[in-house]
């Protein structure tokens, strides 16, 4: 895949799961405030129920299987890392 191709999947899948994100663990929240490298996990914004919520949407959005380790690492602590995630997964497989 081409860097530009590459750099347009990321987009993508950021665009999606910031989405995925502001509607349903920060209904309300300003765009804004929500950066792509900003810490879900070690900040709060996502506990337990809604990374599993999430993890759920990632999977069924970009059709891939997330194991429970890459559920537990640092894969799902900001948008970025999740991007960068599925796009390994998609690329993978």
């Amino acid at each position: 895949m081409n860097a530009a191709r590459q750099e347009e999947l990321m987009e993508d899948i950021k665009g999606k799961v910031k989405d995925f994100i502001l509607t349903h663990v920060l209904p309300g929240e300003s765009p804004a405030n929500l950066r792509d490298d900003t810490p879900l996990r070690s900040n709060g914004i996502l506990d337990s129920i809604s990374t599993l919520r999430l993890i759920q949407f990632v999977e069924a959005q970009f059709e891939i299987e997330v194991s429970i380790g890459d559920a537990n690492s640092s894969s799902f602590n900001s948008i970025d890392s999740i991007a960068a995630y599925v796009a390994a997964k998609k690329a993978a497989g």
